[in-house]
This record gives C-alpha cells, sequence and structure tokens, in this order.
C-alpha cells in the first residue's frame, strides 16, 4: 500500500483562554491523507479551524493529541533537529505575502534565506538558484535588490511561491494563498500553482474560503464545520453534489459552481452563527443550525465515514436521500454562470 506523503490522524487542538474557562478546541480529532503530487482543498467558514489545521499540519503548532505523519515519519514529538530537516520538504505560502516577506529584507536576501537556514548551497550558487526560481514564477529580471513594499501584491506572492520553491520541497501548504489579490490577479496565482504542480509534481494542502479557487485546482475537497471534518469528496462529485447539509449550504453559496449543476439551484440560509468553539454543541456540531436535524444528531456524535464506492466520506446521521431535500426546502438563490471549471473525480 502506497504511503501518502502527509497523514493526520485524529488531530487536535486546544487553546487556552487568558481569563480561564474552558479552552477553546479549534481542531477536534481530524484525519486526513494527502498523496504525493494531489491537491486537497480545505474549505469551510471563518473560525472553523482550516488555518489551526495547516499550522498543525507543518508543526508550526504544537498538537493537543493525534499524529501527524511526512512520508512515513511520525513528526507528532520530532525535536528542532529533526523539523528542520523535515521542513526542506514542506514549505508554506500564506495569505498575505507583504505580512509574510520581511520587509526590511531585500528580495535577493528573502529567496537567498534558505539556503542560509539549511546551510546548503545549490548547483551553481545561490544567485543563480534565486534567478532561475524568479523566471520560473514569471518574474525574470526583476531588480532583486528592492524591498518588498516595492512590489504589487501579485508580485509579492509571485516571490513568496518562488522562496517556498527554493529547495525543491515535495509538500507546500497553501493557507489562502489568492485572498488578499484582486480577481485578475487571483486568477494568475491559481495558473501558477498549477504550472508548478505539473513541473515539479509538488502535493498542496490549499486552505480557501473560495469554492471557485479550490474547484479549479483541488483532485480532493475536505469540507470543515466548527474543528471537523464533514464531508471529504472527489472535487466533481462535491461541487455536482454535496451529501452533507453544512456542505450543501456552502455549496450554495457559491451559485457560479452550483450552477453547472442546475440553473435552479436555490440559496440555503443558514440560521444562526458559526457556535463558540469553547461551547461546542453536543452531538453533531452542525445540528443547531441544521433544519432537517434528528434527535440522534442533538445526542451522538456521528463518524466521517465511507458512502458509496466514489470516494467519499460523510459525518452524517442521516442517509444522503434524507439530506437531498434540503436543497430544495429553504430559500430561493441566486443564479450564474461558472467562470472556472473545476476538476472532474473519477468514478
Amino acid at each position: 500500500m502506497t504511503v501518502p506523503l502527509l497523514a493526520l490522524d485524529g488531530v487536535r487542538k486546544s487553546f487556552a483562554q487568558r481569563r480561564g474557562g474552558a479552552a477553546v478546541q479549534a481542531v477536534a480529532g481530524v484525519s486526513l491523507n494527502l498523496a504525493a503530487g494531489e491537491t486537497l482543498g480545505l474549505v469551510g467558514e471563518t473560525g472553523c479551524g482550516k488555518s489551526t489545521l495547516a499550522r498543525l499540519a507543518l508543526r508550526l503548532l504544537e498538537p493537543s493529541g493525534g499524529r501527524i505523519l511526512f512520508d512515513g515519519q511520525d513528526i507528532t514529538t520530532a525535536g528542532p533537529a529533526a523539523l528542520l530537516a523535515i521542513r526542506r520538504r514542506m514549505q508554506a505560502v500564506f495569505q498575505d505575502p507583504l505580512a509574510s516577506l520581511n520587509p526590511r529584507m531585500r528580495i535577493a536576501d528573502i529567496l537567498a534565506e534558505p539556503f542560509r537556514v539549511h546551510r546548503t548551497t545549490p548547483r551553481g550558487g545561490a544567485a543563480a538558484r534565486i534567478a532561475e526560481l524568479l523566471a520560473f514564477v514569471g518574474l525574470e529580471g526583476i531588480d532583486t535588490r528592492r524591498l518588498p513594499a516595492q512590489f504589487s501584491g501579485g508580485q509579492l506572492q509571485r516571490i513568496a511561491i518562488a522562496r517556498a520553491l527554493a529547495l525543491e520541497p515535495a509538500l507546500i501548504v497553501a493557507d489562502e494563498p489568492t485572498s488578499a489579490l484582486d480577481p485578475s490577479v487571483q486568477a494568475q496565482i491559481v495558473n501558477l500553482l498549477l504550472h508548478v504542480q505539473r513541473a515539479r509534481g509538488i502535493a498542496y494542502l490549499l486552505i480557501s474560503h473560495d469554492l471557485e479557487v479550490v474547484g479549479h485546482v483541488a483532485d480532493r475537497i475536505a469540507v470543515m464545520y466548527l474543528g471537523v471534518i464533514v464531508e471529504l469528496a472527489p472535487t466533481g462529485h462535491l461541487l455536482r453534489e454535496a451529501w452533507h447539509p453544512y456542505a450543501q449550504a456552502l455549496l450554495s453559496a457559491a451559485p457560479t459552481l452550483a450552477a453547472r449543476r442546475d440553473r435552479s439551484w436555490q440559496r440555503i440560509l443558514l440560521g444562526g452563527d458559526l457556535p463558540n468553539p469553547a461551547d461546542a454543541p453536543s452531538g453533531c456540531r452542525f445540528h443547531p443550525r441544521c433544519p432537517i436535524a434528528r434527535e440522534a444528531c442533538r445526542r451522538e456524535v456521528p463518524e466521517l465515514r465511507p458512502v458509496g464506492s466514489q470516494g467519499r466520506y460523510v459525518a452524517c446521521h442521516l442517509a444522503p436521500a434524507e439530506t437531498a431535500v434540503l436543497g430544495a426546502a429553504i430559500g430561493r438563490g441566486r443564479r450564474g454562470g461558472a467562470r472556472m471549471q473545476a476538476r472532474e473525480g473519477t468514478t
């Protein structure tokens, strides 16, 4: 059996509150696998735990429980020396490139920093490698003596991607890599990420609230709600027909994608706000906002279980036939055509 490049096994993360009280459980037992060269999209509302999970995957945060394995090696409790060696193969691209790049360092020094930290000299020297990286991300010939503030947001994100590629990683965790950019620049960065993957075979864990971007890039999508995964499926299958009530509501909020399946798609309006993770609901965490919740939903925690034969997993007590009525039961939605074509899941 092929060993996943990244495996999260029951990973949990709790944060103590400054003034006492119950701990905030940001990630509550997430298990996910990511194969070499694959893109796994992670979507959900703001505050659902996506960015915390991304930092746990990179061991930038210490997990409160569970295991993190990279290429078969358990890195859950790895020390600084072991992590330094591992991080040559796992890198990150963050949401705001201006915030993630040192504003006082020149671009040449920013791109040379990975070689200094890991005490390695690339073939041909650092200067030649930096020029190669910049040309690869479409910034050939820029003045690397300039500071980050002298570049546009799109250029800075390309520089951040070049820095992430410097040590030839196997995995890049991209946390909202396009949300701080203008729409036209977003498309350029998405295409660059796809180009990088085709050329280098890199795997992505792509964190986003933008289903359109994730649908264009990801092979599979995991839907996260209040610290747990509620649905995991090949991208094409999920975008055509989500089965978990929360995933259905999330998809209906992006009608340009939903319209690919049915131009009469209705918007599902959920009541209430995301619950406080320090006081998570009993049973299914979504049940206070789910209009078709049953008594079992209030009492029992649903397991993320395989449903069907298409690689889909759903954490819901209700059968797909029961959740299918939700789309027709609530609200009226907007209509529109898709601007990006999602990858089709295999059957």
